[in-house]
């Protein structure tokens, strides 16, 4: 079975989970906030930040910090235990398949839920900035070129994240232990954020390059920017170490 029908196994599997309701309900949840406090936004003015951009950046901080970050984490266990249920695993590993395989075609599902959900961000945006447009009589709704360029950056950005909570989910057997240690990796972003050395820690990576755009768009507003050396190095290690890992661990407790 070549990779590409191993991908196409992978998300049949999936067809009936709960993942991307899972997904599109924390979505849908992050943006209430933002359209009852819309007028809010009006605040940044001084500090040269147009209501619109506050409000595209403000929704998707809430996202990157903690909200898309969880999703993965439960998202990734959930399409790890999809192969528990009745011993999936023991069925595919008797196949002659190559568990490393295996192991990144449930990685390459993973990171299309990722990008599901964040195109499902960007649509609550739009959603969201069409009802505060109406109700606050002001346009906050930004260019699709804009949006689609923040969020290629932000899930580009995730992949490493992504990764580490793939590896997680291999290697702890115990779901709610994994989610448990996922969920807490993830608070630390926003000190670590702050620190010289943010770049080895890829939890922070999607807030960090979030809360970049208020330093690009604000006038008197200082924030770090993204520093492509030695972020982009790092995270390309870290990638591949996490997903080594992955693939050399993955089925290795069924096969005993």
């Amino acid at each position: 079975m070549n990779f590409l029908s191993l991908v196409g196994v992978e998300f049949k599997k999936i067809k009936r989970s709960k993942i991307l309701f899972i997904l599109l309900a924390a979505t849908v949840i992050l943006w209430i906030p933002s359209i009852l406090n819309a007028h809010m936004n009006f605040g940044m003015q001084a500090e040269d930040i147009s209501p619109e951009n506050n409000f595209f950046i403000q929704g998707f901080m809430g996202m990157s910090w903690f909200m898309f970050p969880a999703s993965m984490v439960v998202g990734t266990v959930l399409l790890n235990q999809t192969e528990m249920k009745n011993k999936g695993i023991l069925k595919m590993l008797a196949l002659p398949i190559n568990t490393a395989k295996l192991c990144l075609a449930k990685f390459v599902v993973l990171l299309v839920l990722a990008a599901m959900q964040i195109l499902m961000m960007a649509g609550m945006y739009y959603i969201s900035a069409a009802i505060s447009s109406r109700t606050q009589g002001y346009s906050f709704i930004l260019p699709l070129l804009f949006v689609t360029k923040e969020i290629s950056f932000l899930f580009l950005s995730a992949i490493p994240m992504i990764a580490f909570f793939w590896m997680l989910s291999v290697c702890i057997q115990t779901p709610i232990f994994s989610i448990g240690i996922g969920l807490a990796s993830i608070v630390p972003s926003v000190l670590i954020i702050n620190t010289k050395i943010w770049f080895a820690y890829p939890m922070s990576y999607p807030f960090f390059v979030i809360t970049s755009e208020y330093g690009k768009l604000a006038a008197n507003l200082d924030t770090a920017q993204v520093n492509p050396i030695p972020w982009i190095p790092v995270a390309i290690v870290i990638t591949v170490i996490c997903l080594s890992i992955s693939c050399i661990r993955f089925g290795q407790a069924e096969r005993r």
